[in-house]
């Protein structure tokens, strides 16, 4: 099958999920009982679109012997990683809501490489320094990624439930308190990535790189992002923060880590025409 219709096989399986998602769990009144969780025909779905969007990844990212990263890439890797944890934590944790931030945007995420190919080559990709600082990377990416859509979604249902008007999703939801629980686990383990990726790369910069490190626009975005986040913990623990503290810090901390690099690499190949 041409990779162009893998692109759009995976694409309707994540929007045609989305709609399903809707139409069962996001509309009619608050009185309606939701359904519990996932189905198992809904997982089963999900996890042939992860798979499907797994396949094109791979011809994207590494078409032969080297290893190719735009910012559609980027963006596309790290949706299909936040899905695919999403689907794992599923198993063990009421997560309902998120399907109907993330899969619209995998579905979209899941076409750019297509329309915008990256032609960006990753230097020393063999290297398993390298490998080890690009997946701590993707993965710190990915898990903000769930935080932010988590902290949006907390949100929505704030603001819903102090307007009186819940939808059959909304009321489903676990307790305000224990979403913001498992919105500072996330943010405390991808904490700890981002913390491993920056450490990394600014002691083994020659290795992962092959040049020493230079402080440019990326650098600057990521370790301001890791303040940001360091701050927000900080605040967590030493004075207590959390309702629209917390999810502003959480979305102020993501929005800058997406411009460490999908903006800057978005500037470059869009914008500038650039590919190195």
């Amino acid at each position: 099958m041409p990779l162009i219709l893998l692109h759009l096989v995976a694409a309707a399986l994540y929007a045609g999920l989305a709609i399903h998602f809707w139409r069962t769990r996001w509309r009619g009144p608050a009185l309606d009982q939701p359904l519990k969780g996932i189905a198992p025909a809904e997982r089963t779905w999900l996890l042939a679109a992860l798979l499907i969007h797994g396949v094109t990844l791979a011809n994207e990212i590494l078409p032969g012997d080297e290893m190719r990263f735009g910012f559609s890439a980027a963006l596309s890797l790290i949706l299909w990683l936040a899905i695919a944890l999403y689907w794992i934590e599923s198993f063990y944790a009421r997560m309902d809501g998120l399907q109907m931030l993330g899969l619209p945007l995998a579905a979209i995420c899941v076409l750019l490489p297509a329309a915008f190919p990256g032609h960006h080559l990753l230097a020393n990709a063999s290297s398993p320094i390298f490998r080890a600082h690009f997946l701590m990377a993707m993965l710190a990416y990915s898990l903000f990624t769930l935080a932010a859509l988590h902290a949006i979604l907390m949100a929505v249902a704030e603001k819903r439930l102090h307007r009186g008007r819940l939808t059959p999703l909304l009321a489903g939801l676990p307790p305000l308190l224990t979403m913001e629980a498992l919105l500072f686990r996330l943010i405390h383990i991808a904490f700890l990535l981002l913390t491993l990726t920056l450490g990394s790369g600014i002691l083994f910069s020659e290795a992962i790189f092959g040049k020493a490190m230079t402080i440019n626009h990326k650098t600057v975005f990521a370790i301001l992002s890791w303040l940001i986040f360091g701050a927000l913990l900080a605040g967590r623990h030493l004075r207590g923060w959390r309702g629209r503290t917390a999810l502003r810090w959480t979305l102020a901390g993501f929005a800058t880590l997406l411009l460490a690099y999908v903006g800057s690499r978005f500037v470059l190949e869009v914008i500038l025409g650039r590919t190195a």
